[in-house]
């Protein structure tokens, strides 16, 4: 049987026929994977909606898009006649509305009690759900013994728990705080145990080899493991304690963004009821915002 002969000439090595192999690029030519075609295909100096986007103020220009657009819409659909005034007052109504509870010294009074409430609340609710989320995550026992029971009255209705928790709280302020409280608690929960479940066994075994064991264990490696989960679960919570805001003023409130809610429906005043709904939407975006802030470092210190 004949032998295959050797591919390569005498003295030339894999590398030197690889390179061989490889067509040469005339001069002057750019090769498509060359800083001046970008890799694929697309000029390096042209225009790309990823870097665009990488701009803080490109995302907050995109981010305005919407809004604006439903307000001109509002408005056009105002000033056509196809709404009245009481079924949906202009923009310009509404401004003007805000601007009267202001000089009443009225406005600042509902926003300050309002984010009070749900900053306690969602404060509460987080560090419980942090304790039991970690503690059902990181046992079976716990598991077995407690997440049945959470899983059933994470079921339950905000609007639900009003009366019992006048029967048992009176009316004041801690019957809303807990209500908040309630709604904060469970997303929390649920994303921190589930995410605790997943943790590297590998890592655990390794910061175990070290000494580290118990709460030293939980705080230096297994919650930092689950950063992006944990915020993500509390970024949830902060949404529904604003959520259940207003369900807790409901409790025979008299002062808050809820209480302006129900007080504008009593009294016909739709232009209040607009201006409680927009400044619900804004307060709870800004807050929202600065737990992304919060998240960012987060993730960039222990992730």
């Amino acid at each position: 049987m004949p032998r295959l002969g050797n591919p390569l000439p005498t003295g030339t090595s894999v590398a030197d026929g690889r390179a061989a192999a490889v067509p040469a690029t005339p001069a002057g030519a750019a090769r498509p994977d060359s800083p001046t075609t970008g890799g694929g295909g697309s000029p390096a100096n042209g225009w790309s909606p990823a870097g665009i986007l990488a701009h803080g103020w490109a995302r907050l220009l995109l981010g305005l898009i919407l809004p604006a657009a439903v307000l001109a819409a509002w408005q056009l659909s105002t000033a056509a006649g196809l709404f009245s005034a009481v079924q949906l007052p202009p923009p310009a109504m509404v401004l003007e509305a805000g601007l009267d509870l202001i000089q009443r010294g009225q406005l600042g009074q509902h926003i300050a009690i309002s984010t009070q409430r749900v900053l306690i609340g969602f404060a509460a609710g987080a560090a419980l759900g942090l304790v039991l989320g970690s503690l059902v995550g990181l046992s079976r026992v716990a598991d077995a013994l407690l997440a049945p029971t959470i899983g059933a009255l994470r079921a339950v209705p905000s609007l639900a728990w009003v009366p019992l928790l006048i029967l048992w709280m009176k009316i004041g302020e801690d019957s809303k705080v807990t209500l908040i409280l309630i709604g904060a608690f469970f997303p929390v929960f649920t994303t921190v145990s589930l995410a605790l479940r997943h943790v590297d066994r590998n890592l655990v075994e390794a910061a175990r080899a070290f000494g580290l064991k118990g709460v030293k264990l939980l705080t230096t490696v297994q919650l930092p493991a689950v950063v992006p989960a944990v915020f993500s679960g509390l970024r949830l919570a902060l949404a529904q304690a604003w959520l259940f805001l207003v369900a807790a003023e409901l409790i025979a409130s008299s002062m808050g963004l809820g209480f302006l809610l129900t007080d504008s429906q009593n009294n016909g005043r739709t232009d209040r009821l607009l201006l409680a709904i927009v400044l619900l939407a804004v307060i709870g975006k800004i807050t929202d915002a600065l737990l992304g802030l919060a998240e960012k470092w987060a993730v960039k210190r222990w992730a």
